[in-house]
């Protein structure tokens, strides 16, 4: 039996947001992940594989290949693949290609927090941010709130630019303060390591959605921000003690973690409590959310055959 191998445009050509993030909801309502990291490492280059297996779903094995020194080749940094297997026997499934899976994964889990903790009526969206998952969030925020604006705002303005001209009616911001101050959702999809969105920026009513933190190292939000907020993660196992986001404010005491509200496996909780409620939402990630993610990519490409 010959394995099927899924490429990006094939795969995403059957994919639509609003399906897929009521995937994710309904993948949280099986039993809780198994999930474990794996590193190697060769000088600067890196093999990452992680692993997830969800009782009633099956099983998958994601690889990344981090290889600094690809650009000078005219190749890309990073490179994959996921394997998929089957629930009931282990049996290998299919090939999903890596960065389909990964785009999906990391702009659906936020988009799944802000169908449930925006306003509904919101219709300013700033995007903080102008690279590649930048460009994932303007698609998948689009599809939930078509009638929105979207404006992008990057260190660099000529990125920011950039992106704007690749979406029509799309602005540019060139103050953050303003920009945030204006926006009823913000999303924030960078590299920094020190905040980038200020506490005393916010207003009633926001919902804020934190994606690019990913280390221990790294915040894009102060404090203020985390205590003016009702903060809600993807998945408490992926955040608590991993991301500097929560764990930093956790370790100063500047939250408790009384102050972290629910995670997707507590989904009925993402829910406002007025329409004056500040929400923020930290994306994790983790294995769990790619085998969810290529669960649903392999199902539409079968019902598709």
């Amino acid at each position: 039996m010959s394995i099927p191998i899924i490429p990006f445009e094939e795969g995403e050509n059957l994919l639509d947001w609003i399906g897929f993030i009521e995937a994710l909801a309904e993948g949280h309502k099986l039993p809780k992940a198994e999930v474990a990291d794996s590193f190697l490492y060769r000088g600067d280059d890196t093999l990452l594989n992680r692993a997830a297996w969800i009782d009633g779903l099956g099983l998958a094995v994601k690889s990344a290949t981090i290889f600094p020194g690809n650009p000078k080749q005219d190749k890309p940094v990073v490179n994959g693949g996921m394997a998929l297997y089957g629930d009931r026997d282990g049996m290998l499934e299919a090939m999903v290609d890596f960065h389909l899976v990964t785009k999906w994964k990391t702009a659906g889990d936020s988009l799944l927090a802000a169908t449930r903790l925006a306003r509904p009526d919101s219709r300013k969206i700033l995007i903080v941010g102008a690279g590649t998952v930048s460009r994932s969030l303007r698609q998948a925020y689009g599809a939930a709130f078509p009638e929105a604006e979207f404006t992008v705002w990057n260190r660099t303005i000529e990125n920011a630019e950039k992106m704007a001209a690749e979406f029509p009616g799309m602005r540019v911001a060139y103050d953050l303060e303003t920009a945030v101050r204006g926006a009823d959702i913000v999303t924030s999809a960078t590299m920094s390591t020190e905040p980038v969105l200020k506490g005393a920026w916010l207003q009633p009513g926001q919902h804020v959605d934190l994606i690019g933190a990913y280390r221990p190292d790294m915040r894009e939000a102060d404090d203020e921000a985390l205590q003016r907020a009702r903060v809600f993660v993807d998945n408490f196992g992926t955040t608590i003690g991993h991301i500097g986001e929560i764990e930093i404010p956790l370790r100063t005491g500047a939250i408790t973690r009384d102050h972290l509200v629910a995670d997707y496996y507590d989904l009925g909780a993402f829910a406002r409590r007025s329409d004056d409620d500040i929400t923020l939402f930290k994306n994790g990630g983790g294995a769990h959310l790619d085998l969810m993610t290529g669960r649903y990519i392999f199902d539409r490409w079968q019902a598709a055959q």
